[in-house]
């Protein structure tokens, strides 16, 4: 479909809608991808099991991440891969591991701040609590508590006359807490017990946790022509979910060249260095299993890493209306106006002049436009899994994404087309 005929086409975007109200945590996002590639026809292999070549889907689950791949009719040992990467985690405020407090007649749930949330964005908010819940005997279930269960209540201007003048000032350890409920007294245990009544488990199974608040208010489209939405955790459930789409697509009957894989990470947001994250060893122990699983060699090993591509897809700033001078003056993408490319010469960024041409490719093939995001000089830029995802493998890695506004918020806003043009250039690039 042509890019012109996609803004008529809002199923994509529907679904995507969907898929963020269904991702409240990694945990839950990982699973409903999973999901998804198995109607598909994927089916899951586990780590410690011996994997065979043969043609087909596969994916890997490990916490908050995963990796899936498919093997087409005819590949090689040496057969490089296209890989579309993201990451499932964002900005939020997570359950302390002694979460039970109260003060002054307020019930209290302590959390920690996770990654570089825009904090103001979390008061007086509707918040759920959602994550994973590990049993005694080692499994885990998913919780999802999606009502309004918290909340983190702002003080009234009438006790703080200086915010008008000053500006909201947030400590992250006083300010943030949430309250929900009322009481005097520290009751050890209560959060994690009514977890497990909301899980169906029985009292006291549960002897780990990893738990973190999400605003209950669902997705929806905005604006007069219905062109925007606004939604939570788009950075980056929005490439998640547009290469999970991507990955379906490509594998549905195309003659395929290369192997397409989809890598989607945790703990992107506070420096991906973790057995899930980006600059762990996930990935490359993925595709050298791939490789030798099809009776392939070291040499081959290193022929398939050499040819290998990898699309870094993440969002990406839009040029704010109202602070259009915090952007480059050449560089301003706009929301519906094709995925981005983003490029920094000291490397926040992992693409190049051959990454481009790459990318290029790509978009000409699905008909798709594309603009370029390069950073103003006098502030500092963002970084992403790119440059992490190419040092550590030795692979060509180009950063792309989506431009979005409010980044970082609990609500983030996009265009309404993107999402399907994002996904139509990864269908394309995954295509080969």
């Amino acid at each position: 479909m042509s890019a012109s005929a996609a803004r008529f086409d809002r199923g994509h975007t529907d679904d995507l809608m969907s898929f963020l109200a269904a991702g409240p945590s990694p945990y839950h996002a990982v699973a409903t991808t999973a999901a998804r590639l198995e109607k598909a026809g994927f089916r899951q292999v586990a780590e410690t099991d011996a994997w065979d070549g043969a043609r087909g889907g596969r994916y890997v689950l490990r916490g908050g991440a995963i990796v899936a791949w498919y093997v087409p009719e005819g590949a090689e040992p040496h057969t490089p891969f296209h890989i579309v990467g993201a990451h499932t985690d964002s900005p939020n405020l997570r359950v302390k591991p002694q979460p039970d407090s109260a003060a002054h007649g307020w019930r209290q749930v302590a959390v920690e701040i996770y990654g570089g949330p825009l904090m103001n964005s979390w008061l007086d908010r509707d918040l759920g609590l959602a994550g994973r819940l590990t049993l005694r005997d080692g499994s885990s279930v998913l919780v999802n508590v999606d009502r309004p269960l918290l909340r983190v209540p702002q003080l009234a201007i009438h006790l703080d006359r200086s915010v008008s003048t000053e500006g909201l000032k947030l400590d992250k350890q006083r300010h943030l807490q949430p309250v929900w409920g009322l009481g005097n007294d520290v009751r050890e245990g209560d959060l994690v017990s009514f977890l497990e009544q909301e899980a169906g488990l029985a009292a006291g199974s549960v002897a780990g946790w990893d738990l973190m608040v999400h605003p209950v208010e669902p997705p929806a489209y905005l604006g007069r022509d219905r062109e925007l939405v606004a939604g939570p955790r788009m950075d980056n459930l929005f490439s998640v979910h547009a290469a999970t789409a991507a990955l379906a697509a490509a594998t549905s009957g195309a003659a395929l060249t290369r192997i397409p894989v989809l890598a989607a990470f945790d703990h992107e947001e506070n420096g991906s260095q973790s057995d899930t994250g980006a600059d762990g060893p996930l990935l490359g122990s993925v595709l050298e299993r791939s490789v030798f699983a099809r009776g392939g060699s070291y040499e081959d090993r290193a022929r398939a890493f050499a040819g290998t591509v990898c699309l870094s897809s993440d969002t990406g700033h839009a040029v704010h209306p109202n602070y259009a001078e915090r952007h480059d003056p050449t560089h301003h993408p706009r929301v519906n106006g094709g995925p981005i490319l983003k490029v920094n010469v000291n490397n926040r960024y992992a693409t190049d002049g051959s990454g481009r041409a790459v990318f290029a490719a790509a978009c000409e093939k699905a008909n798709v436009p594309f603009q370029t995001f390069v950073s103003n000089n006098s502030m500092p830029c963002g970084t992403t899994i790119g440059p992490i995802t190419a040092a550590r493998h030795g692979i060509r890695t180009v950063d792309i994404g989506a431009a979005i506004l409010s980044m970082h918020s609990a609500r983030e806003l996009c265009g309404a087309d993107d999402p399907f043009l994002l996904a139509n250039a990864l269908t394309a690039f995954l295509e080969g």
